[in-house]
């Protein structure tokens, strides 16, 4: 098979990769495959713990896309075996929940359905890491956990951490790096994606290829995506993510809300626009530089025209004022009123626009509820804001309701 030259390898290869280690041989290893004709073997290991992606995941997989697109084998490693233990990676204590085998096979069929969308499934090699772990003994099991001391394990910076604070690290989360790493002496892996937190596996798992007699694998590493907020790494919990599947609307709105100095990374991480074209983008409007970084990435999720009319709704309904399309209602029944209408700090309660009524006294105090579609200023908390049935009430700039009297 024709490869691109190594030189046009690596320039795609490096784009967006904090780090690759050792990159001394990542040349070298193109260099080989160019010769013998034979593509790499390219690892991205999943671990099917939820069934919501979000863009921050789709990092690794983009990078595993690229490495399709220069020819070289792509091999996906579910990890339904080590979804049991969970990655103790990032984490400060022990999973609280671990999952059943039936949850973790339900998610790996969503998982695979998602992944697909960024990676040619078709082309790609899928293995479930059970089908070798479910086969090991208890000799297999004394024999693999034998290669590996406590010492190197706890040198992990999240056992480091846990141990500092006396935090218990158990004994079967110790196996998750040590399978991690096995997986890519059973697949043959020339070359392993994922993020910076996982070095440690990637380390071990090219000492257990050599103590195999196989060549050792590379790790090219991603950096963490900030999530909208611009600080902390991209997670549902937080949230702070543009989820995966969400419709187009909603991913537009959050992309919009992306801090400016985050937009360099997320053009280069989501994206495949040339970094001197960036640049250029980048130096005008912020907001022209975010519209063309939503449209990108939703069109190539969503298809161009879905991106599109996102970018216009955006623009009508947030950037020129107009009124949204969706407008949620909630009903009041006119027993409720007084004189016509509630007081303004009630109606905001009753309307679920705000948690409580001291915060409805805030956002009062700060001009911030407005009432009808000219958004009149609703004065103080006492004010008795007139209803009828259709009318608009504001909770800041986008939180809206229209009232249904019954």
């Amino acid at each position: 098979m024709d490869f691109p030259p190594v030189e046009e390898q690596l320039a795609v290869i490096r784009r967006g990769i904090e780090k690759i280690v050792p990159e001394q041989e990542l040349a070298k290893k193109l260099e080989e495959s160019r010769k013998t004709g034979t593509p790499l073997r390219i690892k991205y290991g999943i671990d099917p713990t939820g069934v919501d992606l979000h863009l921050g995941h789709t990092v690794p997989m983009r990078k595993m896309s690229q490495f399709q697109e220069l020819g070289h084998q792509a091999v996906i490693i579910i990890g339904n075996y080590t979804a049991l233990v969970g990655d103790p990676s990032g984490r400060d204590e022990a999973r609280a929940k671990r999952l059943t085998a039936d949850d973790v096979e339900r998610n790996a069929q969503d998982y695979l359905e998602q992944v697909a969308k960024v990676i040619d499934i078709d082309k790609a090699e899928v293995h479930r890491n059970g089908d070798w772990f479910g086969e090991m003994s208890f000799a297999d099991i004394l024999n693999l956990t034998s290669k590996v001391t406590v010492a190197q394990l706890l040198t992990r910076d999240d056992f480091a951490k846990r141990m500092k604070a006396e935090s218990p690290i158990f004994l079967h989360e110790c196996l998750y790096p040590i399978m991690q790493a096995w997986d890519s002496v059973m697949i043959h892996a020339d070359i392993e994606l994922g993020g910076t937190e996982q070095l440690y596996s990637f380390m071990l798992a090219r000492d257990l290829q050599k103590d195999a007699g196989k060549p050792e694998q590379i790790g090219v590493m991603s950096p963490i995506l900030v999530g909208i907020d611009g600080v902390r790494r991209m997670g549902k919990s937080l949230g702070n993510y543009i989820g995966f599947a969400e419709p187009p609307y909603e991913q537009m709105k959050k992309f919009m809300q992306v801090p400016d100095e985050c937009m360099k990374p997320y053009f280069e991480l989501l994206t495949q626009v040339p970094l001197a074209e960036v640049e250029q983008l980048l130096a005008g409007h912020p907001k022209e530089a975010k519209l063309t970084l939503a449209k990108t990435v939703i069109g190539e999720y969503h298809g161009a025209d879905a991106a599109e009319e996102a970018a216009e709704r955006w623009t009508r309904e947030i950037s020129k004022g107009a009124l949204p399309e969706d407008i949620p209602e909630s009903e009041l029944s006119s027993d409720q009123l007084q004189d016509g209408g509630l007081p303004a700090a009630k109606l905001l309660t009753e309307l679920s626009l705000v948690a409580s009524g001291g915060e409805a006294r805030r956002l009062i105090a700060q001009g911030g509820a407005k009432v009808g579609e000219d958004k009149r200023v609703i004065g103080s908390h006492d004010e008795i804001v007139p209803l009828t049935d259709g009318e608009l009430i504001w909770a800041g700039k986008k939180k809206v309701k229209r009232v249904r009297l019954t």
